[in-house]
């Protein structure tokens, strides 16, 4: 079975021929390589281009293993495009797997301690290098020990592309499930969208495959790239940030909540760093707390979400399902998937309460910058009774402004809005946009 993911496409399309190189980056085993060498490949031979006309290179695999060497990439690369009349689509695969080459040519004596790296070529160079070429448009993936995704993007700097893939959306999901709806999202919340956890249609088998992604893949590849000690500390972060989901926190809470897995002490700043690994190498997204009336970010608390719910329930061997932190989560990530930049809200409400004032803080789940407006969202398992409702929405009436305010709720209620101007919908139709794009 063959999962269309037609948001990528769309990207890929519109950045072709602009230029610059185009980094598909994204956590690890999320579909990167498929949908460059083979959903975007086809969709071109599709349009007309023909076979010879692309340059595929694969640096995971043995036949290809020479081709690290920056300068033999470099040069089969110009090999395979000596038509100037034609135009060619390289394709290169796990690109950081390229290593750097000394250059002999340089006399290193008259090279500055801080400017040595100018004494290697690197795949960088050969890339930038061959951009400029007019007949080609190039294209990389890469994420692993050697370089996470994000340190690509970086030396890349303004001549790189990026295009970012998250696992799948249940927008993807649900066409290939084969069940209804609320099924298919109990389902989704549980085992996430990982392609090939999604694809595998064993329960036992799914679970095995989550799992077995923390230890042989994520976690080696973090202790390789930063050539961590142990992964003793790691492993103990990751289980207190999925266990924690959607909750207030700061490095020293977390060293707290993970010395006590772990039964000894690890420190601020450590947790700190490894805080910055996970986020690199797009295991976790964190949110930043922002004061809709001081207009001004909280410094020390933010709060993290894993970037699939498969793969925390995974790390917590599906324990801990609650459904209100898995909707939550889920609906972060459907929001930054949608290119949003996306906060923690928070109220800041001066009360009378036994004759006496009292600051206090109410939460706004998300506010998400939409680049011509902010609309604040709350996610809510059920707003059944008046209480609720009240409860729900406290934050949302009293922020002070006319921002638009949507509280999205378990289920597939169609929108409505209420006597404050406030609307509710159903998490489905937000996911599958039934109501069209509300945001």
């Amino acid at each position: 079975m063959t999962i269309q993911r037609e948001q990528y496409i769309s990207e890929l399309l519109n950045k072709r021929w602009n230029r610059k190189v185009k980094i598909v980056t994204g956590i690890r085993r999320c579909g990167k390589s498929f949908l460059l060498f083979n959903l975007y490949k086809d969709y071109l031979l599709n349009e007309g281009v023909a076979k010879d006309c692309f340059v595929e290179l694969a640096l995971d695999k043995k036949a290809h293993a020479k081709y690290r060497n920056p300068n033999e990439l470099y040069d089969y690369v110009l090999r395979k495009t000596k038509d100037d009349e034609k135009h060619y689509y390289v394709f290169i695969d796990e690109i950081q797997l390229s290593y750097k080459v000394k250059n002999e040519d340089v006399d290193e004596r008259l090279v500055p301690e801080e400017d040595r790296e100018l004494l290697y070529t690197t795949f960088y160079d050969i890339l930038n290098d061959l951009m400029g070429r007019k007949n080609l448009d190039i294209y990389v993936t890469g994420s692993n020990s050697k370089m996470l995704s994000k340190d690509i993007v970086t030396n890349f700097r303004d001549r790189g592309s990026e295009i970012k893939v998250f696992p799948l959306s249940f927008k993807e999901f649900y066409p290939v499930s084969g069940m209804e709806k609320a099924d298919a999202l109990e389902v989704y919340l549980t085992y996430g969208g990982m392609p090939l956890a999604v694809l595998e249609k064993d329960e036992t088998e799914k679970r095995k495959y989550l799992k077995g992604l923390h230890k042989r893949v994520y976690i080696k590849d973090i202790v390789e790239c930063y050539k961590l000690k142990n992964d003793e500390v790691l492993e103990a972060l990751i289980a207190a940030l999925s266990s924690a989901v959607g909750s207030l926190t700061n490095p020293h809470n977390l060293a707290n909540a993970a010395g006590t897995l772990m039964k000894r002490s690890t420190s601020d700043n450590t947790i700190k760093n490894y805080l910055d690994y996970l986020e690199e190498s797009y295991l976790f997204v964190s949110a930043q707390r922002y004061d809709i009336k001081g207009k001004r970010y909280f410094e020390n608390t933010l709060k993290y979400y894993s970037m699939d719910t498969g793969l925390r329930n995974a790390k917590l061997n599906f324990r801990q399902q609650e459904k209100s932190h898995l909707m939550e989560n889920m609906i972060f990530i459907e929001l930054i998937r949608r290119g949003y930049s996306v906060d923690v809200g928070v109220v800041e409400l001066t009360l009378v309460k036994d004759g006496k004032k009292q600051q206090s803080q109410y939460e706004i789940d998300f506010i998400v910058n939409t680049g011509r407006e902010k609309v604040y969202i709350q996610s809510a398992l059920n707003v059944d009774t008046e209480t609720k409702r009240n409860q729900e929405t406290f934050s949302l009436r009293n922020s002070g402004d006319f921002f638009r305010k949507i509280v999205i709720v378990d289920g597939n209620a169609k929108p409505w809005t209420d006597e404050d101007g406030i609307m509710y919908m159903g998490v489905i139709p937000f996911l599958l946009e039934e109501a069209g794009k509300i945001i």
